[in-house]
């Protein structure tokens, strides 16, 4: 293996957990918040080091182009939202809501976290990669109930219960896919190994694969947070703390995807199995469609945008389910766009919810006059993540839309109508937000804006110019998922 890949796979694993450790006993909540976000910004740079060199595939450890690009915007969001949580969580102790045992708490399952998510991205094992995504769930499950009202243990609940149905299924779907496999491959780990099922599948008996992505396809789903798997995702959101609502938009849901993007090329390896990509498609559009009419009921602001993450996640669905080379580079880049926007809206929400004592859209009224660089900031997040220009997610939806008008263009208007609905929905509650008679609460934002400005400026730059050595690996991955 060669030592800079090695190493940057070691530190991205072994960093969080070691980290996890030290800050379970580490009392002095301050002190705890510089170590969550040092540790999270190293883990970054060894993402970062992937790129010079990677590690030679072997039995438990696979990086390649897919996977790179999900293991360096995991750490990149990770990194940011550690910095906008260590003062957001601060305040959240002088105002009572949580105590010091608490943050000891939440900063050790922040970093089981990470690591849970990081062991996902590079693991070559499928078995190996069910475990580290369920301990993803189950740790954010934790983290979701962390104040300790019977709102935030409901919402846990809900979660471990939706949760560990989607456990069951992606379990007995990655069996199928060990059974499919055995008769080829032999009995033992290899027919785990996903860099060794890749390599067979055309043998594998299509009856057993087509069942297994069924399963796997409801099971990781409903990590997705998929129409009509999604209804413990927008509970989660308005009851946990808020950077775990930003590591949930904008990374676990995306680690769940990055499963069964695996899966749909194990199926697209077998001639005679079923295609993969109507399933997806349909639950993926269903998804856009149904957020879209829940957003216009929404009176919670973090539910409101977590209906909107629900909405582009099957956007996301609906790109890698249709295929081809412009659909895969839609998807990618969309993933990409939503993950640094919705982070960056969720920053911006937790410090209204703090500055106005409230989380109810019919009390956040005016922001832009009461609190202007955290008002506009949710505009340009907002304006953002409906997909107008300049911004990247607007070239990520008008490459998707294209994409579908040409091969589809039944399926492209029905995908354009559910956009619009949820574009209405957003640009209705974005005008009382914003600009609307400013409602109580002046206090001073506590949070810091800087990690929301730096993605918007990341999402404005993707719109005007991506980089062309970003767009070939893009164009490389889009290949590759067929």
């Amino acid at each position: 293996m060669s030592g800079i890949g090695l190493d940057g796979v070691t530190v991205v694993l072994a960093l969080p957990a070691a980290t996890a450790v030290l800050l379970a006993l580490v009392p002095a909540y301050r002190v705890a918040a510089l170590v969550n976000v040092i540790s999270c910004g190293v883990t970054f740079l060894a993402a970062l080091s992937l790129f010079v060199a990677a590690p030679a595939t072997g039995p438990y450890v696979l990086v390649d182009a897919l996977n790179i690009v999900f293991i360096v915007l995991n750490t990149f969001v990770a990194f940011t939202t550690s910095v906008f949580s260590r003062s957001y969580i601060a305040h959240e102790l002088e105002t009572g809501r949580l105590t010091p045992v608490h943050l000891r708490f939440y900063h050790a399952m922040y970093q089981v976290l990470l690591f849970a998510m990081n062991l996902a991205l590079v693991a070559n094992n499928i078995g190996l990669m069910w475990v580290a995504i369920e301990l993803a769930t189950l740790t954010t499950v934790l983290m979701v109930g962390l104040y300790r009202t019977p709102e935030a243990i409901e919402a846990a609940w809900k979660y471990f219960i939706l949760g560990s149905v989607g456990i069951a299924l992606a379990l007995f779907g990655t069996i199928l896919v060990y059974m499919a496999a055995q008769p080829v491959v032999g009995e033992g780990a290899d027919g785990m190994v996903w860099s060794v099922l890749i390599q067979h599948a055309a043998a594998f008996d299509p009856a057993l694969l087509n069942l297994a992505f069924v399963f796997l396809l409801l099971g990781y789903g409903t990590k997705v947070g998929l129409a009509p798997l999604h209804s413990w995702l927008p509970d989660a959101h308005a009851e946990g703390p808020t950077p775990i609502s930003a590591v949930l938009s904008g990374l676990l849901l995306n680690v769940a995807l990055y499963a069964v993007l695996r899966f749909k090329l194990l199926l697209a390896a077998n001639p005679d199995a079923l295609a993969p990509g109507p399933l997806m498609m349909t639950m993926g559009l269903g998804s856009v469609l149904l957020a879209g009419l829940m957003l216009y009921r929404r009176r919670d602001i973090k539910r409101l945008f977590a209906y909107s993450s629900i909405e582009h996640m099957g956007l996301i669905a609906f790109a890698f389910g249709i295929g081809g080379p412009l659909a895969n580079f839609a998807g990618l880049l969309h993933m990409t766009m939503h993950s640094l926007t919705k982070s960056a809206i969720f920053f911006a929400v937790g410090n209204i919810a703090q500055v106005k004592g409230t989380q109810r859209l019919s009390q956040i009224r005016g922001l832009t006059v009461t609190h202007p660089a955290l008002g506009w900031g949710l505009v340009a997040g907002v304006v953002a993540i409906a997909g107008m220009p300049p911004f990247g997610v607007f070239m990520s939806e008008f490459l998707l839309v294209s994409s579908t008008f040409a091969r589809m263009p039944l399926l492209a208007v029905a995908l354009v109508a559910s956009l619009l609905i949820g574009f209405g929905a957003l640009m209705l509650r974005l005008s009382g937000i914003a600009f609307g008679e400013p409602s109580s609460g002046t206090a001073p934002v506590a949070a810091s804006t800087v990690p929301m400005y730096v993605h918007l400026a990341l999402v404005l730059m993707a719109g005007v110019w991506l980089p062309p050595p970003l767009v070939a690996w893009f164009q490389t991955i889009a290949g590759m998922l067929g």
